[in-house]
């Protein structure tokens, strides 16, 4: 493989505060210039601009990098997540079949991480999403237990949003838990001997 190829990028980041978009953009920046495996050669930060749609606040900087390897640039994108990567130098690369296996073997070894990662992190959030369900079925229950209330009433208590409160009003009612009579909510009678 070529001994140096530069490569221009683009990162961007959004967020809020402003501030905080400001500096995390230069704590990236500052990242990369001490990674010893990237030169940069030239950066242009843009002005910070409000998205009004997302009252979020987005910064980029385009930069142009150098570097031993093409394999270097796959971890650069891992690492740094650009938004854009141009190789401008050198205008053709012969790269040859052990260094393209090199290279698709790092890919797959990334790749293989970030499932992992995706995999652990969705497996905490189904692990949240239940015990957040118990505690709301518990909290649901003991209100019910000292007084009927109507779904509105319930929605105020508890901060769920009507709708979704409703639907999850209606799983307790498929258990067995609680029942419904004109719009009032309340504990069935096993239910309420257990409270």
């Amino acid at each position: 493989m070529d001994p140096q190829v530069v490569f221009r990028t683009v990162i961007e980041i959004a967020g809020r505060p402003k501030e905080h978009v400001e500096n995390s953009l230069k704590e990236y920046i500052g990242k990369l210039k001490t990674d010893q495996k990237y030169t940069v050669i030239s950066e242009e930060i843009a002005e910070i601009q409000k998205q009004e749609q997302q009252q979020l606040w987005m910064i980029f900087a385009e930069l142009e990098i150098k570097t031993s390897s093409l394999g270097n640039i796959i971890g650069f994108c891992f690492d740094y997540m650009p938004s854009l990567v141009e190789v401008l130098e050198p205008s053709e690369l012969i790269v040859q079949n052990a260094d393209v296996s090199s290279l698709f073997n790092d890919l797959q070894a990334r790749l293989h991480q970030v499932d992992m990662v995706a995999k652990q992190l969705r497996l905490e959030n189904e692990h949240l999403h239940k015990n957040t369900q118990d505690l709301l079925k518990n909290y649901i229950l003991v209100l019910l237990s000292s007084q009927n209330l109507t779904s509105a009433h319930l929605s105020r208590l508890t901060g769920v949003n009507i709708n979704q409160l409703e639907d999850f009003l209606d799983q307790l009612i498929d258990e067995g838990k609680i029942d419904l009579k004109e719009d009032i909510y309340y504990l069935k009678e096993e239910e309420l001997a257990e409270h």
